[in-house]
């Protein structure tokens, strides 16, 4: 996620603590969305698409904050 800010998300996860977390959740749904889809993990569709938007909202609070750490 992001690549193109690796520096920036490193030195955030450090200094932000809000940040860190969203990205640790981030990190987590990930690994629960695959584990869910390829099966290790019981789900229904509906809780794997609800997975799958609070990821997305998460990723788009994680590049608001990206964007504005990146201009400051």
């Amino acid at each position: 996620m992001f690549p193109e800010s690796r520096d920036l998300i490193t030195e955030l996860k450090a200094r932000d603590p809000h940040f860190s977390r969203l990205f640790h959740r981030h990190n987590e749904l990930d690994q629960e969305i695959k584990n869910m889809e390829s099966g290790i993990a019981p789900a229904a569709d509906m809780a794997i698409e609800q997975l799958k938007k609070e990821k997305l909202l998460l990723k788009d609070r994680l590049y608001v904050i990206l964007t504005r750490a990146s201009v400051s």
